[in-house]
């Protein structure tokens, strides 16, 4: 069996792969044409990544290539060689597995026209164009050198869909209406252009990423009268848009610290089910929340929004839990609200979940569109 045919086959067992036309496009189109001779894989978990190089360890290149292994192609935005290994992940490959979820998502039918976000090596358009055809897939990548290495990945592996350099927040009116928006980075706030341009029917998939806990796979249909409808369909991770990138929380800002303590654990909060991180991120628009552990079982916890800040520790030898507060929001109370009300509402699933994107922004709903989650008071 080759290398592409046990990937696809694997893919099939487990599950991440179902629908017969994108198995014969991952077969039709290997992936090591859009692999850099030198990349750094992470592991399943992400919590590990290691280097590889095609010339010096040509059997760990190939593992990594033809497994559902995600491989790092850039790092701080090109200003780190690769060969380091060390840096900010600032494009990639993305796994196998997940590519072939947001595939089996968009489903796109026969004569659509696709508009990708995020070239990225091309390997995601090379598929969409072996399936639908290389006129009906517009791919844009907001950086010029991405974008020209994955015009080489195309050219190698014999396909030409059109290639736009262009920041792809605002999509490409060029060649709307599509049929289908395929977006292969992170999104926090959803781009209404993206919706604009999306025929009436027509379906756009991408990786939702609010800011707290997991990222989502949304799935969202356009209504014709400039909304998208639509619901959480899985776990993801992704590298940010740009555009979107978060900023790191200013802890040397003005203002003083308001001290309270609380007895809700904070790794219930930032480190619970995705269900829970759906609830207090639609809940709180626009905040951002990390936990890390310490040693001896202590935890930190941070939230930050534009203006507000808050920290909340966690030490197993006391009942209480430590906060402190500052700016105009208490940002732990709106989070511990958040999180109590969706315990109160019976701990939904994340598949219970889903988004409505508007001219006016965008919405969580639990169960129907009517049903909005309630939004933080500012």
């Amino acid at each position: 069996m080759t290398e592409p045919a046990a990937l696809v086959a694997a893919l099939s067992r487990s599950g991440q792969l179902t629908d017969r036309r994108w198995r014969d496009a991952m077969l039709a189109v290997p992936r090591e044409h859009f692999i850099p001779p030198v990349a750094v894989a992470v592991s399943a978990d992400t919590t590990r990544r290691y280097p590889i190089d095609r010339h010096a360890a040509p059997d760990v290149w190939r593992q990594a290539v033809y497994s559902d292994t995600a491989i790092v192609t850039q790092l701080d935005d090109g200003d780190t060689p690769l060969t380091t290994g060390d840096g900010d992940s600032t494009s990639s490959a993305s796994a196998p597995g997940m590519v072939a979820a947001f595939l089996e998502l968009l489903a796109p039918l026969p004569g659509d026209h696709v508009l990708e976000i995020g070239t990225g090596t091309g390997w995601t358009a090379a598929l969409l164009a072996t399936r639908l055809g290389a006129d009906r897939v517009t791919s844009v990548e907001i950086d010029a050198d991405v974008a020209a290495r994955a015009a080489a990945n195309l050219r190698s592996a014999g396909s030409a869909p059109e290639l736009i350099v262009a920041d792809g927040a605002a999509g490409w009116p060029g060649g709307e209406p599509y049929d289908g928006v395929h977006v292969t980075c992170g999104v926090r706030d959803i781009p209404h252009a993206w919706v604009t341009q999306t025929r009436p029917g027509g379906t756009l998939v991408l990786p939702w990423l609010p800011g707290i806990g997991h990222g989502h796979r949304l799935w969202l249909t356009g209504t014709g009268d400039g909304r998208a409808v639509g619901r959480l369909a899985g776990g993801c991770s992704y590298m940010m848009l740009r555009a979107q990138r978060p900023v790191a929380p200013d802890f040397a800002a003005d203002g003083e610290w308001r001290e309270s303590s609380t007895l809700l654990d904070p790794r219930r909060v930032l480190d619970g089910p995705p269900g829970a991180h759906v609830a207090v991120a639609g809940q709180l628009p626009g905040v951002f929340g990390h936990g890390a552990d310490g040693p001896d079982g202590r935890y930190q916890a941070w939230l930050w929004s534009a203006d507000s800040q808050a920290r909340v520790a966690y030490d197993p030898d006391y009942l209480r839990c430590g906060v402190e507060q500052r700016g105009p929001r208490d940002l732990w109370d709106e989070a511990e609200r958040a999180y109590l009300t969706w315990v109160g509402w019976g701990r939904p699933e994340r598949e219970r979940f889903g988004v409505t994107v508007d001219a006016a922004g965008q919405r969580v709903w639990l169960d129907t569109p009517g049903n909005a989650l309630p939004e933080s008071a500012r």
